[in-house]
C-alpha cells in the first residue's frame, strides 16, 4: 500500500503472486479489473476533490514566538472545528505537501463560515479578500493555512479550498474530471485506505467520518462521499469494515448503503484488511479476542487472529445480508494471503466460514523484497541495472507465483468460491534497512517507469485469467508518489502517465 512497509514474512517471492505463463498465447484482454484508491492524506497526489481542504491535515496548534507545534491543547468542536483560540495562539494546517508542486495552477478560491480571520503562508499572492471569501494564488509546494482568530460564538468552521474554476461548480462536482475519467471502465473500487481501514480506532457509528467533519485525513471518506463516487461512475463498491466496529456500526453502514447506493451495482464486503497480516493493528487485537475467548492458546496468537476472523466476518456478512433485500447483490470477501493457501483452507473450514463466503481474495503480487537475508540479498542486486531487475521479475518472479496462485485456486475450487484479488501489481521494493539504499530504490523507480514493466502487466494479467480464472483484480493502487516504501502507484501525479498505467486501461478496454 501506499508508505506501507511490506511485510517480512513476504520477504521471499510468494509476495509475487501473480505469474504468467511464459509463451503462451495472447488472451483476450477483457477480465474485469479494479482500484484501490490511494490513501486520502496532505500529500495525495490524486487530488481526487475539488476541494482540497477535504485533504488539510489534523490542526497544529502554534504559539506566537514559539516552536513548531509547541501551543496549547485546541478546543474544537464535534465536527473538528476549532471552537477557540487562546491569546497568542492560532491553528494551522497545511494542503498540498507534495513533492514537486505538481498541482494545479491558477486562482484558488477559499471560501468559509463564521467570524474570524484567516492568513495564507507560502503563497504567490492573495488577489481579492471579502467576509467568507479570500482568492489567491499559490505557489508550487506546500500550502498552509491558518486561523489567526475566531468568534468563539460564530467559529470559523465550513472551510473549503476549491480549485481554479470550481467556486460556482463543487457542490453539483466534488469530484475532479481527471480523476473521474482515470477510473472509467473499473469494475470495482476497494476503498481500504480511503477508509483508513489499517490500525483503525473507529469501533461505534458515532465515531465514523460525516460529510461535515473537516478532513478526511483523519478518520478517513465518508460513507456517503464512496457512495456518491460509485454511483457517479456506476462502478461496485468494496468496502473494509473496521474491524473494532460494533454491531450496530455495521448494521447502520448497510442500511446507509442500501438507502443511497444505486441498486443495480453489486456490493464487495470485507471485514477490515489483512488480519493475517501480524504488521497491522487488526491482527494483534484479533489475536488477544481469540485468546480471550479460548480459541487458540497464547502461545499461538497468530492462530487465535484467524479463528476469530473468520467467527467476526459471518457475524459482520449475516448483518448486512439481513439488512439488505433479498434481491441485492452483495459478495461477501474473505482475505487471505496469497502464498498462504493452508490458512485460507483452515479459515474456510473453521465454523464453516465457506458456507456464508462468495469469494476468496488474495493479493497476488509480482515482484520481489529485498533485504540483507533474502535470495537475491541486497548485497547482490544493488548493483542491478533496470534491466537486470526486469529480467528477474519476467524471468524468475513470475514463474515462481503461478504455484501460488494455482494453489488458491485450488482452495477456493473445493468450496465453490469466486477466487478474486483484493490488491495485484508489481511490488519491487527493499525491505529490513535496504529501502534506504537510494541507488536501489532509484532503480526500482525507474524500472516502474519502463516500456518492459507495461508489458509486464498484460503478462500478469493474462497469468491471472489463465490460471486464476480471470474473477475481479483490484490493482494496488492507483496515483502515489514513489519511494523508497515502494513504487505503489500506477501514476505517480494527477496528471501523469506510465506504461504500466496504459496497459492496465488497454487491458479492460478503456483507451
Amino acid at each position: 500500500m501506499n508508505r506501507r512497509l511490506p511485510m517480512v514474512l513476504t520477504l521471499l517471492s510468494v509476495v509475487l503472486l501473480a505469474g504468467c505463463v511464459r509463451g503462451s498465447a495472447p488472451v483476450a484482454p477483457r477480465s474485469p479489473l479494479g482500484i484501490n484508491l490511494a490513501g486520502l492524506d496532505d500529500w495525495n497526489t490524486e487530488l481526487p476533490f475539488t476541494d482540497v481542504f477535504r485533504l488539510a491535515r489534523e490542526w497544529i496548534s502554534q504559539r506566537e514566538g514559539e516552536s513548531w507545534g509547541r501551543g496549547p491543547a485546541l478546543e474544537q468542536t464535534a465536527d473538528g472545528w476549532v471552537a477557540r483560540l487562546q491569546p497568542g495562539c492560532y491553528a494551522e494546517t497545511l494542503l498540498c505537501t507534495i513533492d514537486s508542486g505538481r498541482m494545479p495552477m491558477g486562482e484558488y478560491v477559499c471560501l468559509y463560515d463564521g467570524r474570524g480571520r484567516i492568513e495564507f503562508n507560502n503563497i504567490k499572492r492573495e488577489t481579492a479578500r471579502s467576509a467568507g471569501r479570500i482568492a489567491f494564488e499559490p505557489n508550487r509546494g506546500t500550502i498552509f493555512l491558518r486561523i489567526m482568530q475566531t468568534d468563539p460564538a460564530d467559529p470559523i468552521r465550513n472551510i473549503r479550498v476549491l480549485i481554479p474554476g470550481y467556486e460556482k461548480r463543487y457542490q453539483k462536482e466534488p469530484f475532479t474530471p481527471w480523476f473521474l475519467e482515470r477510473w472509467k471502465g473499473m469494475a470495482a473500487i476497494r476503498f481500504m485506505d480511503w477508509m483508513r481501514t489499517n490500525d483503525s480506532k473507529i469501533a461505534t457509528w458515532s465515531q465514523r467520518p460525516t460529510p461535515s467533519y473537516f478532513t478526511t485525513t483523519v478518520r478517513g471518506a465518508p460513507i456517503e462521499t464512496m457512495v456518491d463516487l460509485c454511483n457517479r461512475l456506476k462502478i461496485a463498491p468494496w468496502f473494509c469494515i473496521p474491524h473494532r466496529a460494533d454491531d450496530n456500526y455495521v448494521r447502520r453502514f448497510a442500511e446507509l448503503v442500501r438507502d443511497s447506493l444505486d441498486p443495480s451495482l453489486p456490493i464487495y464486503l470485507e471485514l477490515s484488511n489483512e488480519v493475517w497480516n501480524s504488521q497491522f493493528g487488526q491482527h494483534s487485537d484479533y489475536a488477544a479476542e481469540g485468546i480471550k475467548r479460548g480459541l487458540a492458546n497464547a502461545s499461538a496468537p497468530w492462530e487465535a487472529a484467524h479463528r476469530y476472523y473468520a467467527i467476526r466476518a459471518q457475524e459482520v456478512w449475516k448483518i448486512w445480508k439481513d439488512a439488505l433485500p433479498a434481491d441485492r447483490r452483495l459478495v461477501r470477501v474473505l482475505g487471505a494471503q496469497a502464498a498462504g493457501s493452508w490458512w485460507a483452507e483452515q479459515d474456510l473450514l473453521y465454523k464453516d466460514t465457506h458456507k456464508s463466503c462468495d469469494a476468496l481474495a488474495i493479493a497476488p503480487y509480482v515482484g520481489f523484497s529485498i533485504g540483507p537475508d533474502t535470495k537475491p540479498s541486497i548485497a547482490e542486486a544493488a548493483g542491478w541495472s533496470v534491466d537486470q531487475v526486469m529480467d528477474h521479475m519476467e524471468r524468475t518472479s513470475l514463474d515462481e507465483t503461478i504455484d501460488f496462485i494455482r494453489q488458491s485456486r485450488a482452495v477456493a475450487d473445493k468450496f465453490k468460491l469466486r477466487l478474486i484479488c483484493y490488491e495485484a501489481g508489481q511490488h519491487a521494493v527493499g525491505i529490513a534497512g535496504s529501502e534506504n539504499n537510494d541507488a536501489f530504490t532509484k532503480t526500482l523507480m525507474a524500472a516502474n517507469r519502463t516500456e518492459r514493466m507495461g508489458r509486464l502487466y498484460t503478462r500478469y494479467l493474462q497469468a491471472w485469467k489463465e490460471t486464476g480464472g480471470g474473477d475481479l483484480c483490484c490493482i494496488f493502487s492507483s496515483v502515489g508518489s514513489w519511494s523508497k516504501w515502494g513504487s505503489w502507484g500506477l501514476l505517480e501525479y494527477y496528471d501523469d502517465d506510465t506504461p504500466k498505467y496504459r496497459a492496465v486501461m488497454d487491458w479492460i478496454g478503456a483507451r
